[in-house]
């Protein structure tokens, strides 16, 4: 079964929750390195009673509570929001199936939540043991909800043998577990250096107070570049076989990997000879420089890393047309249409000669004056094909992405869309339903650009 569809026009609603997606990324990651940032340096400050450092912490502290639990939040909850729009199917999937997982994590978000607050609000008011306390709970706690939360993002990328065998602990510990967990704790130590820098560049008028933390966020940020490296090298080892298809086919992809590599080593180069080797570089303009291309990475590195699922949502099991997998052969006997609640009310409402009974009858479809035809072929589309799609501008739209086709090379697109491109899911429809979907599709097909009809073949493909 199928869900009604959710539009966004232009951008389409896939697009929207990455760009929500890559802000919440942004502002968890540094829930996670910054926690355990203010954890080991606010036991050095008071170790070493050092209290001009402890009041920075306090400043920081402040901006990280704000930034992480405030806002983060925030954009938490705006992910769930549009996920259960977008892709209803593949959140109700990943609901049932790690419903324990779920659990887990809430529990630990809780603990962040008290931790963190008890943390900035209790500042001088508890023991220096009872404080660092309160930071390593909290720092604890927020690195158990990433490894959480990795194991079921992981298993969006590669099932496993999951589909097989089904159970809790086979989808979590999924082949990508491990690299990804690797990854993002990297990726955690690294952008909360640079959430630092950036930060104690504007707020921390000593220069000698920059130098300590330069040198003292120096170390970890390198340890997490390294962690980086290595779960990256067992991400791309453990993709599936379409995944690295999709990766080796997209032109666009491999610029964004190229991209993604020339920062890695910028910011590896920029932490060696900054900080490590020079915490006197550490400048309002070095904390901008910096903070901007770690942002840059992650950017690209997570729209790199949601691109190569297609044509799933969740690997072997939700398409990116929004259906599980194995219901395609039902789908095609049946009729696309037919089998949504949804498609089948409005269908009934609209064109009610094409019922018999309670049941679409899909060759009526084609006994529909041409208008309506269309309009049916609409409907497909929305529901079949939007969630990658825009109808008419934005993002992959259809008018853009067939301008000049002829008739028969979009119904043979229609028909076998993963022969066309081996990351668009298969059609799901009956042939009567691939017939009104290619009208409506010919329907919006610009014409062949002008000055570009080299013979009549050209020429009638772009009539």
């Amino acid at each position: 079964m199928h869900y009604p569809w959710w539009y966004v026009p232009h951008l389409t609603s896939p697009m929207l929750i990455a760009f929500i997606a890559v802000v919440h990324v942004l502002v968890s990651h540094y829930a996670v390195g910054g926690g355990l940032f203010l954890f080991v340096e606010t036991r050095h400050a008071h170790r070493t009673s050092n209290r001009e450092y402890l009041d920075y912490l306090h400043r920081h502290a402040r901006f990280f509570v704000l930034l992480t639990v405030v806002f983060g939040a925030i954009t938490g909850v705006g992910i769930w929001w549009t996920i259960g729009l977008a892709s209803p199917l593949a959140t109700e999937v990943l609901i049932h199936t790690f419903v324990f997982g779920w659990a887990m994590e809430y529990v630990f978000f809780v603990i962040e939540l008290a931790a963190a607050f008890l943390f900035l609000y209790f500042w001088g008011r508890v023991t220096p043991r009872t404080h660092v306390l309160f930071a390593g709970v909290y720092a604890f706690a927020a690195w158990v909800s990433l490894v959480l939360i990795t194991g079921i993002t992981g298993f969006m990328l590669n099932s496993g043998n999951w589909p097989e065998r089904g159970g809790f602990w086979n989808g979590f510990f999924n082949p990508q577990f491990a690299p990804q967990v690797l990854a993002r704790t990297g990726g955690s130590l690294l952008l909360a250096s640079m959430y630092v820098y950036f930060h104690a560049s504007i707020c921390s008028p000593s220069s000698a107070l920059r130098e300590i933390i330069g040198r003292r966020s120096a170390r970890p940020a390198l340890l997490g570049a390294v962690l980086i490296v290595a779960g990256g090298a067992g991400w791309f080892a453990n993709l599936p076989e379409s995944s690295v298809a999709a990766l080796m086919k997209a032109p666009a992809l491999n610029i964004f990997m190229a991209i993604l590599f020339a920062v890695t080593v910028a910011v590896f180069a920029m932490l060696y000879f900054g900080p490590y080797r020079n915490p006197a570089w550490l400048t309002p303009g070095f904390g901008v420089l910096f903070l901007m291309f770690g942002i840059v990475a992650v950017t690209v590195g997570e729209f790199v890393r949601e691109a190569v699922r297609k044509p799933y949502i969740v690997h072997n099991v939700v398409m990116s047309s929004n259906i599980l997998a194995s219901e395609i052969p039902g789908h095609r006997a049946a009729g696309f249409l037919e089998s949504g609640p949804w498609t089948r009310a409005l269908i009934a409402a609209k064109f009610p000669q094409v019922m018999d009974g309670t049941r679409i009858d899909e060759r009526r479809l084609l006994d529909l004056p041409p208008p309506q035809r269309i309009e049916a072929g609409e409907i497909l589309f929305m529901h079949h094909c939007n969630d990658c799609h825009a109808t008419d501008t934005g993002l992959s739209a259809i008018p853009h992405v067939t301008i000049g086709w002829a008739p028969e090379m979009i119904h043979d697109v229609v028909t076998s869309p993963e022969l066309f491109h081996h990351y668009m899911p298969p059609f799901a429809g009956t042939p009567e339903e691939s017939q009104v979907l290619a009208e409506w599709i010919e329907s919006v097909r610009p014409p062949f650009p002008a000055g570009m009809r080299f013979g009549p073949a050209s020429a009638e493909g772009g009539e």
